[in-house]
């Protein structure tokens, strides 16, 4: 397989998908004004070719901030894209359609993945579509784009999630997570007054989470929300830990951009050698897979600001582009097979 990558600064549509002929599945990263213009012209451009779309910066040697880019894959893809409707109240309602399409795409995870778009809900999102997944352990890849909306096969739609079910036909694939941070001393916290649908964490072993996190890291109210880029929490999961970013300060207790239950065991986080952790993480992937057709990421918009203010993004591009064709977008949350993460990078890579 092969993967083209078009970009516009402008949003000019056209530009974007110069030189593209004979895509078999395309992703649409676009701009809030002419999301919707965009998706109708790329289904005339490309009738019947199996498409998703959100709103968000995409990038390959260089971020694309509020302009139009395209990502496809040809040569070699079987491929199909669907939508699951009504994502914030019954997602399962719609699992059939990803149940055939997975039939209609064949294969295993050895040699599929699913790259989704999501307009919300996340976790509730992911939970269903890992119910048909796992049938076939499918690897997932996708995040959450702005303004909730998304498309599928040249419509927008809202409250729900686009995705793709990409079967390489040349090799294999599999997915990566990449987490820059560890964990912060010793501290562990039991989660409570939680507002699950607003994603409030409203206490910390029984005391007000805001003065929790101001009192360890000696910070004021206005500096919370740039702290979480050094100090976000961190949920585990397993052998694993989710990245929990702040969104907002609520009165006495915190926002944040994924969902914290009551009962849920968290830890603190602090930022580690992420120049090293990339390293590690394109070494790991040369190991891996020694030949490379192309690398799909999702990065979170909090790792791009805080690379972007380190000077370091356009860097961290050139250094995975050395691992061949490299492509992504930049996500409001990520997320990697059945988990909901963010400031993390999640990404697909195929033989």
């Amino acid at each position: 397989m092969k993967q083209f990558f078009g970009m516009s600064q402008t949003g000019n549509l056209d530009e974007a998908l110069r030189g593209l002929h004979t895509p078999q599945f395309i992703m649409l990263l676009s701009n809030n004004g002419q999301f919707e213009k965009h998706v109708q012209a790329l289904e005339q451009r490309f009738p019947g070719v199996p498409s998703i779309g959100c709103i968000g910066m995409s990038y390959q040697n260089r971020i694309v901030e509020n302009g139009v880019g395209i990502v496809a894959f040809y040569d070699g893809v079987n491929a199909a894209a669907n939508v699951l409707e009504h994502v914030s109240t019954m997602p399962v309602k719609y699992i059939q359609r990803l149940e055939t399409d997975m039939k209609k795409v064949g294969g295993s995870g050895e040699d599929v993945v699913c790259i989704d778009f999501c307009a919300g809900n996340d976790a509730c999102v992911l939970s269903t579509v890992n119910t048909a997944l796992r049938k076939r352990s499918i690897p997932l890849v996708g995040g959450t784009g702005d303004q909730g909306k998304v498309s599928a096969n040249g419509r927008v739609y809202e409250d729900a999630v686009a995705y793709g079910l990409v079967r390489n036909q040349g090799g294999r694939v599999k997915t990566y997570k990449e987490n820059i941070y560890h964990q912060m001393g010793n501290y562990r916290f039991i989660a409570s007054h939680t507002d699950r649908a607003n994603y409030v964490l409203g206490a910390l072993n029984g005391k007000p989470a805001k003065q929790v996190y101001k009192d360890i890291l000696h910070v004021t109210d206005e500096e919370i929300l740039t702290r979480t880029f050094q100090n976000p929490f961190g949920k585990l999961n397993g052998d694993d830990t989710c990245i929990i970013s702040i969104k907002e300060v609520r009165g006495d207790a915190l926002a944040c951009f994924r969902q914290v239950n009551d009962s849920d065991v968290l830890n603190l986080l602090e930022l580690g050698d992420y120049r090293a952790i990339v390293q590690d993480t394109i070494a790991q992937i040369s190991q891996d897979f020694p030949h490379r057709s192309a690398i799909f990421s999702v990065n979170c918009l909090f790792r791009y600001k805080l690379f972007s203010e380190h000077g370091y993004m356009q860097e961290y591009l050139t250094q995975m582009a050395a691992l061949g064709n490299h492509t992504g977008f930049v996500g409001y949350g990520e997320h990697y097979n059945n988990r909901f993460v963010n400031q993390s990078m999640t990404c697909v890579v195929f033989e």
